[in-house]
């Protein structure tokens, strides 16, 4: 007589489930996904904190892991966890929230019933997430610093600063600032002057790195960054330049927009352009030296708007302001230099090792000052040009 357990007892052949029986799985596990109460659940999402809430398009990311992921979100990113996982009844992470700035990204551990696989299984990314923030050199090299890989390095663009970093199950981060578009008084065009263009070339990329759009050009080493500001009319702002005591050549048609040379009332160098252009990223601070700065506070509050505060140290130092908000990029001045030059602040992840490339490149560099924003260190480089580095 057959033993009805037999059946039982024989290996498992896997077979190909009923399409209309994989559908409605698929159609429970979605909704076992996505449903913030439900009784095969273990925890209950909490609601929205914050600014941040759910948009008309959210990411929805398949990760390997999904504590290591949102440790990760939260280290690299700055992200804040929305209540707890919502974990499956196998165990899986079925379910998480983390919030981004003012969006929220949710993740899941993969199920490879449904398809759904982080691209290190997968073999490859078939997106890219793009995450805006104010510092993207900070972002990037946290993100690194917590288990990421750094596929781009930070750099400027046309569209602004950022760059790509690979998260620990393989999801493409494009960490990004937007360049907003200039104001008048802010900087859209800048060029560091000195003697030989290709020697300055090798010693920046050295020290720096890239340079974005901040150009180097033939010029007097000793006057140190040339600075094009925004105007709405260039006609009417050389006639203010010269009431005001500088001198304007008439405005020329170039590539770029109508633009004017000036020097204002104590010598410096300088141009207004009219046009459609975003505000230069580079350098992070621009520090315009001068003889009296109660006269080029009287000459810039006339001729570009600018307002001015006291600067954080006191002395006499004032940073500009476009209409009560910082100039972009961040300018100031300091009385008291006998020939005018504006100074570059550049920012860098090691100071040490950029102080070693400007000693290698025959610059010189005095000793790094511990300020309340990083470390701050004085420069000239090997043809006379003044500088700083600065390590937030």
């Amino acid at each position: 007589m057959t033993d009805p357990l037999d059946a039982l007892r024989a290996a498992a052949v896997p077979v190909d489930p009923d399409p209309a029986f994989a559908r409605a799985l698929r159609a429970r596990l979605e909704r076992a996904l996505l449903s913030p109460v439900e009784d095969t659940v273990t925890t209950v999402l909490s609601a929205p904190s914050g600014a941040a809430r759910l948009r008309s398009l959210a990411p929805y990311l398949a990760v390997t892991d999904a504590a290591a992921a949102l440790d990760f979100y939260v280290t690299a990113f700055g992200g804040v966890p929305r209540g707890e996982p919502v974990v499956m009844p196998d165990g899986r992470v079925g379910h998480a929230e983390v919030a981004l700035g003012d969006s929220v990204l949710m993740l899941a551990e993969e199920f490879p019933e449904l398809g759904l696989l982080a691209p290190v299984t997968r073999g490859g990314v078939s997106q890219s997430l793009r995450l805006e923030v104010a510092d993207p050199d900070a972002v990037v090299a946290r993100a690194v610093a917590a288990g990421g890989v750094l596929e781009r390095a930070v750099a400027d663009f046309p569209h602004g600063r950022g760059g790509v970093v690979l998260d620990p199950s393989g999801h493409r981060w494009m960490v990004s600032r937007d360049v907003a578009p200039a104001r008048p008084g802010d900087v859209v065009y800048a060029s560091l002057w000195t003697a030989d263009v290709e020697r300055a070339e090798r010693f920046y990329a050295a020290v720096v790195g890239d340079l974005g759009r901040l150009r180097i050009t033939a010029g007097d080493p000793s006057a140190g960054l040339f600075l094009c500001y925004a105007v709405t009319d260039v006609d009417a702002a050389t006639d203010v330049v010269r009431a005001a005591g500088g001198t304007a050549r008439p405005p020329e048609v170039r590539e770029y927009g109508r633009v004017a040379d000036c020097v204002d009332d104590q010598g410096l160098a300088f141009a207004l352009h009219e046009g459609e252009a975003p505000a230069v990223a580079l350098p992070e601070y621009a520090e315009l030296r001068v003889p009296d700065s109660v006269r080029a506070r009287a000459f810039y509050a006339t001729v570009l708007g600018w307002g001015f505060a006291p600067g954080a140290n006191g002395g006499d130092y004032w940073n500009g302001t476009v209409d009560g908000e910082r100039t972009r990029p961040r300018t100031g001045l300091a009385g008291g230099a006998a020939v005018p030059s504006v100074v570059p602040t550049f920012r860098v992840p090691d100071t040490e090792a950029a102080l070693a490339a400007v000693r290698a490149g025959g610059g010189t560099a005095q000793e790094t000052v511990e300020a309340r924003f990083g470390r701050m260190t004085a420069c000239v480089d090997d043809q006379g040009t003044a500088f700083r580095l600065l390590q937030p």
